[in-house]
């Protein structure tokens, strides 16, 4: 009895951290992405390209969990900067995917060096076994955030 109100207060302190961490996040990338001449969303985008290749606007804005004119508005900006381009599908000669150009790789690798050379300051003086037992944690809580988000889209997507 006494482990369920332990887990009920160590749960409900993990929401409340992980609340103000995704805010505070949102935040911080707001101010720094701006810097480099796109929107939070955007960078987003471009790092769904550069990690998962060239997708159509659909796959997209699976990955960007956006439904798709939000995504094309996206895109379109994006194409604008020269950071995206359209490509014809090779299977459907009438359906476009979207592929991160040159300039679009260079802006994400230089955001995501300055990220990581962030989170190296933060971690600096940490445990290494703290660490590592961290980094497993949150992959955990991604993915069942995913899992979950998945499940609650394929019912909304049912009911409609």
């Amino acid at each position: 009895m006494m482990e369920i109100k332990k887990l009920d207060k160590d749960a409900f302190e993990l929401h409340k951290a992980l609340s103000e961490l995704v805010r505070a996040y949102q935040f911080r990338d707001r101010n720094r992405i701006c810097y480099y001449d796109v929107s939070v969303t955007q960078c987003h985008a471009i790092k769904a390209l550069v990690d998962y290749g060239a997708m159509p606007l659909n796959g997209l804005a699976a990955k960007l969990y956006l439904d798709k004119s939000t995504t094309s508005r996206v895109v379109d900006s994006l194409e604008q900067k020269g950071y995206v381009t359209r490509l014809v599908d090779p299977n459907d000669g009438r359906a476009w995917v979207l592929e991160v150009t040159d300039k679009g790789k260079g802006l994400h690798s230089k955001i995501e060096q300055d990220l990581i050379n962030e989170m190296k300051q933060l971690l600096e003086g940490v445990d290494p076994d703290i660490r590592q037992a961290t980094i497993r944690l949150f992959g955990r809580l991604v993915s069942t955030v995913r899992s979950r988000f998945s499940q609650k889209t394929k019912r909304c997507n049912i009911m409609s």
